[in-house]
């Protein structure tokens, strides 16, 4: 059996073809994988507030379920574009849901999950940003405003996020940041450091340490693989 990691799917609608494929990716997995671990994002945007629906996540959650089901070990880290999830998919799904950065044994190695926005500390505006979106208080009261509030606040997040993300781009060195962050998890006696966000797929190997960044599920369709031991970072290819 064999353990599978994607992250950043930022799913929409499923008719998107990034998302029909995604769905054909998960199907292929049922009976061949004990566990399946996400890694954030996989929704472009999702937050577990009361009365709020997404009917459109449907189908994934579905073919999330069956797998749990049939003995998938489902885990699943929040990301910036998802989170207040844990109730929901804990319930739902059956899954291990966490709201940061957690080490899990799997496969014989101590590996080290995030999401990953958070690695950059001198970007401290988001990291301000990450703190009061989360904050119980702003939560209460996200909960009271109405559904079409709701969706206003969804769709400007959503077009600030894409300005954000190219804006960054160019101004952090992304592999620079992650391998920094990488050698404080090695230091810490970690096998293995696996994380998404950046759309950056790369895998490296050093003194018995791999670094694995996912890439993404909008035009990279990147995953990684661990089986006998062994992390790939592969591309799916239906």
């Amino acid at each position: 059996m064999r353990a599978i990691f994607l992250s950043d799917a930022h799913l929409q609608q499923p008719d998107d073809s990034n998302y029909r494929l995604l769905l054909d990716f998960l199907n292929s997995l049922r009976g061949t994988v004990d566990t399946l671990c996400i890694l954030g994002d996989l929704f472009d945007f999702r937050v577990g507030l009361p009365g709020l629906c997404f009917p459109e996540h449907e189908p994934l959650l579905q073919v999330l379920h069956e797998l749990g089901k049939n003995g998938t070990r489902l885990i699943y880290l929040e990301g910036n574009h998802d989170f207040h999830l844990q109730e929901e998919l804990t319930r739902r799904l059956g899954a291990e849901v966490y709201p940061g950065p957690v080490t899990l044994e799997l496969h014989g190695l101590r590996i080290l999950l995030c999401h990953g926005d958070l690695i950059n500390r001198a970007d401290w505006r988001y990291r301000l940003l990450h703190r009061v979106l989360r904050h119980p208080m702003v939560y209460r009261l996200a909960g009271m405003l109405p559904q079409s509030s709701i969706e206003q606040l969804r769709h400007n997040l959503q077009h600030k996020s894409k300005g954000r993300y190219r804006h960054d781009r160019s101004r952090w060195d992304y592999r620079a940041i992650i391998r920094s962050y990488a050698a404080s998890v090695h230091s810490q006696g970690h096998d293995a450091l696996l994380l998404g966000h950046f759309h950056l797929p790369f895998i490296e190997c050093q003194d018995q340490f791999v670094l694995v960044s996912l890439g993404d599920w909008i035009s990279q369709f990147s995953y990684a693989e661990l089986s006998e031991g062994q992390l790939r970072l592969l591309t799916y290819q239906p």
